[in-house]
C-alpha cells in the first residue's frame, strides 16, 4: 500500500510537471509575490472600510453635521485611485519592481557579505599553510646565499694559503729554505695590515 501510494505521488508530481512545462523558479517567485501584493491591497481596503464606518454612528446630534464635513474634506484630499480596479499592466509593473529590488539587495547583500564575511577554518588553514610555504621559501633562500658566501670565501682563503705556501715553500739550489722571499712575504703581509 505504501509503495503505492509513492507511485501514485511520483506520477502526480510527474503530471504537475509537465503541466507547467517552461515555468521554473522565477516563474513561481513572481506569482508568489502577486499573492502577497494581492493581499496587502485586501488588507489595506480593509483598514479603509473599518476607519471610514468606525466613528459614523457615533457622533452626537448637534455636532454631526461638523464631523460629516471634516470626512468630506479628508476623502478629498486623500483621493487616492480606486484600488480594487487594478489592470493587469499595474500588477506587472509592480511585480517587475518587485524583482527588481530583490535583485539589487540580493547582489548589495553578497558584496557586503564577501567584504565582512568571517573566513572559514578552511581558509585560514590555507592561508597559514601559504604563510608557512613563504617562510620556508625565504629561510631556503637565505641558507643558500650564506652556502654560497661561506664558499666563497673558504676558496679565497684557500687560494691565499696556497700562494703563501708557494712563495714559503721554495728553496735554493742546495736545499735550503729561501729567507730572503719569506722575508718579502713578511713585509708584504706587514705592509697590508697596516
Amino acid at each position: 500500500m505504501r509503495i503505492g501510494f509513492c507511485i501514485t505521488l511520483l506520477k502526480f508530481q510527474l503530471w504537475r510537471k509537465n503541466q507547467r512545462k517552461g515555468r521554473g523558479f522565477a516563474f513561481r517567485r513572481k506569482q508568489k509575490i502577486e499573492r502577497q501584493y494581492r493581499k496587502l491591497l485586501k488588507k489595506g481596503r480593509k483598514v479603509h472600510s473599518r476607519h471610514d464606518n468606525q466613528f459614523t454612528d457615533t457622533y452626537p446630534e448637534h455636532l454631526k453635521h461638523l464631523y460629516l464635513a471634516e470626512e468630506e474634506m479628508l476623502k478629498k484630499r486623500r483621493r487616492a485611485p480606486d484600488v480594487s480596479v487594478l489592470s493587469e499592466e499595474k500588477l506587472n509593473k509592480a511585480v517587475d519592481l518587485l524583482f527588481r529590488l530583490c535583485a539589487f539587495e540580493s547582489t548589495e547583500s553578497v558584496t557586503s557579505e564577501g567584504k565582512f564575511k568571517k573566513k572559514t577554518s578552511n581558509q585560514k588553514a590555507k592561508e597559514e599553510y601559504e604563510k608557512i610555504k613563504a617562510e620556508r621559501a625565504r629561510k631556503k633562500e637565505e641558507a643558500e646565499k650564506r652556502k654560497q658566501q661561506r664558499e666563497a670565501a673558504q676558496r679565497l682563503y684557500k687560494q691565499k694559503k696556497m700562494e703563501a705556501y708557494k712563495i714559503l715553500s721554495k728553496k735554493t739550489k742546495r736545499g735550503q729554505p729561501n729567507l730572503n722571499l719569506q722575508m718579502d712575504f713578511l713585509l708584504q703581509k706587514i705592509q697590508q695590515n697596516t
